[in-house]
């Protein structure tokens, strides 16, 4: 055997960087890990540099001969530095766990932890509550938020800001804030808790509107800041059905059915009955569902309930075994209700549906207020020749309602974030969901806006370039003038006369998706269209916070200061959502007709 190879085998046998690469002939080694080939000379220090920086997470040690004499200053001295792409991710790492276990910010500036760091990460710098918050700031030119207050079983009353916005294509949401409210609830108070947050975050130009419920003092508070108010689609809606059940005769029916359902909530003969009746008849094991007056939708989950278990609850009732006849007599209900109940349920269904797909925090929504809206009024809360009296006075309340609320035919709307956004969704901007002169006004609006846009090159002009020189402001003057001033201007004009020839794309395509492919060509289009897609059309990402905030307010953290009821809730709801489509519900809304 030569020297040269009773080196080499030397060298295999004492340097743990082997178990990374095999030898090759022709003076080579392959990488295991990437299978790259190296040269060697009877040196592993080209190795060891390999896994250093091109395997960030292998750890190499020192010779195999000498590593059970390493003394722990030693193993920590002899450690390969740590790289900012490694710093990056164990901060990372540690924000998450923040997030995940619901720890308070200050547990990065605790002595046992930076004690961990400092063996397990030496040349790591342990992040501060400042760095950690700085990680949420938000590097965008338009956001909107929403907001709501509540109350945790202490009786602390809470308001929480949530924040929305488009980068690279997707929907992004953020907590920003939830604040104790001590003093009290006025349209003042309201509006400076909500100019402070936006202060503090440095969102003074960037919001574009505020999604609220229907409470007098927020709607006010909203009416004196800079930004739009706008109405939660949701709320908005309920109002409106809250509406069609104020009828008398729905009233009645509504009365009846919670009379029934209660009957079987509270006898447990009843239920035990219910069971086995459900077992006779081949019927779901379904509980009965009671109504809940501060949730409309109870409603049609009680009716949907009561039609899958007519027959059930109706051999329960007719039992005399079970019920008494005088009890019979008073929870039993009439044919004309059982009917009512069953022409109610595919109307009740497509509101509920309506919902559903505008409470999206992921998916654009805020543009299909009006094609929602519209199909709602033109489509299933249309009398038709079947209806009962109690049918059709429900619709004819609802739609009335919703039209009171929304003002459709109302051309001052024209310049709304909704009607805006939708012309700006190249799934709605056809906008045939509105009558001719709205479409005109919403469109007018468009180029209004667009036009007071800066263009790319106004944006660009004067800038520095990489190696120091700046921008010749001077060439750009000379070519706009032999062009001609006017010629930039008719470009303009060109982008958006595309745009509305460009054909609607499918329902259940992602808008933002379809702009990411064309911000290269509309680039000024685009960024308008981020300004107002990013608006949610409801004000559920405050009220979704409340689940999170009642486990930190009310179990995890009982003696925790507002202060750090806001800090967690913010780090444990600022994980980004993946997209999901709720676009199934408009299938059945609008129908196959509307693409």
């Amino acid at each position: 055997m030569s020297v040269m190879a009773n080196s080499k085998m030397t060298t295999r046998k004492t340097s743990k960087v082997w178990d990374y690469f095999e030898l090759e002939g022709n003076g080579k080694v392959v990488c295991k890990l990437c299978n790259v080939k190296l040269a060697y000379n009877n040196s592993t220090g080209a190795m060891r540099n390999h896994i250093q920086y091109r395997h960030v997470g292998v750890r190499l040690d020192l010779e195999a001969g000498q590593s059970q004499q390493m003394s722990i200053t030693s193993f920590t001295t002899t450690r390969r530095r740590c790289d900012p792409v490694r710093a990056e991710k164990i901060t990372e790492l540690i924000s998450e766990m923040i997030s995940r276990d619901l720890l308070p910010l200050s547990f990065v500036e605790g002595e046992g932890f930076r004690k961990l760091m400092d063996f397990v990460e030496p040349e790591y710098r342990v992040p501060g509550r400042k760095m950690i918050t700085s990680r949420l700031e938000l590097k965008t030119d338009y956001v909107a938020i929403t907001t709501d207050c509540w109350t945790s079983l202490k009786t602390e009353a809470y308001m929480t800001i949530t924040c929305h916005f488009i980068i690279e294509g997707e929907l992004k949401s953020s907590v920003i804030q939830t604040r104790t409210l001590d003093e009290r609830h006025t349209a003042e108070n309201l509006a400076e808790h909500l100019r402070t947050a936006i202060s503090n975050w440095g969102l003074n130009s960037k919001v574009t509107a505020c999604v609220h419920d229907n409470a007098s003092n927020i709607v006010l508070a909203n009416k004196d800041l800079e930004w739009e108010s706008v109405a939660c689609f949701a709320h908005t809606l309920q109002l409106a059905v809250t509406d069609g059940f104020k009828a008398n005769t729905m009233t009645r029916l509504i009365g009846a059915c919670t009379r029934l359902m209660s009957h079987f909530h509270h006898s447990t003969v009843a239920t035990v009955a219910l069971k086995k009746k459900q077992e006779q008849q081949a019927l779901p094991q379904h509980t009965l569902i009671q109504s809940c007056k501060t949730r409309w939708n109870s409603v049609s989950d009680m009716f949907a309930r009561l039609h899958e278990q007519r027959w059930a609850v109706a051999a329960v009732l007719s039992d005399r075994s079970v019920t008494k006849l005088s009890d019979a007599r008073s929870l039993e209900l009439s044919d004309e209700n059982w009917m009512t109940i069953e022409t109610m349920l595919p109307i009740l269904e497509s509101l509920k549906s309506a919902t559903t797909a505008l409470c999206s925090e992921t998916y654009v929504s805020v543009s299909m207020v009006f094609p929602v809206t519209m199909s709602l009024l033109n489509r299933h809360l249309c009398p038709a020749a079947g209806d009962s009296n109690k049918v059709a006075e429900f619709k004819g309340t609802v739609a009335a309602s919703l039209e009171r609320r929304i003002s459709t035919l109302d051309t001052e709307k024209a310049g709304s974030a909704a009607l805006l956004a939708s012309a700006l969704d190249p799934r709605h901007k056809h906008l045939s969901f509105l009558q001719v002169d709205m479409q005109q006004a919403v469109r007018d609006k468009i180029a209004s806006l667009y036009q007071s846009l800066p263009s790319n090159d106004d944006e660009n002009s004067g800038t520095v370039n990489e190696d120091g020189t700046s921008t010749p402001k001077q060439k750009k003057i000379c070519l706009s003038a032999f062009f001609g001033y006017d010629y930039g201007e008719s470009m303009n004009e060109d982008e958006l006369e595309l745009y509305w020839k460009e054909p609607s794309i499918p329902l259940n395509e992602d808008p933002l998706r379809w702009w990411c492919g064309m911000s290269r060509r509309f680039p000024k289009l685009y960024r308008l269209a981020c300004r107002y897609l990013c608006v949610p059309a409801t004000s559920v990402p405050s009220e979704r916070v409340f689940s999170s905030a009642g486990i930190i307010v009310n179990r995890l953290r009982s003696r925790l200061s507002p202060d750090h009821v806001d800090m967690l809730i913010s780090l444990n709801k600022n994980a980004w959502s993946n997209v999901c489509s709720s676009l199934f519900f408009f299938f059945f809304i609008y129908g196959s007709s509307y693409i």
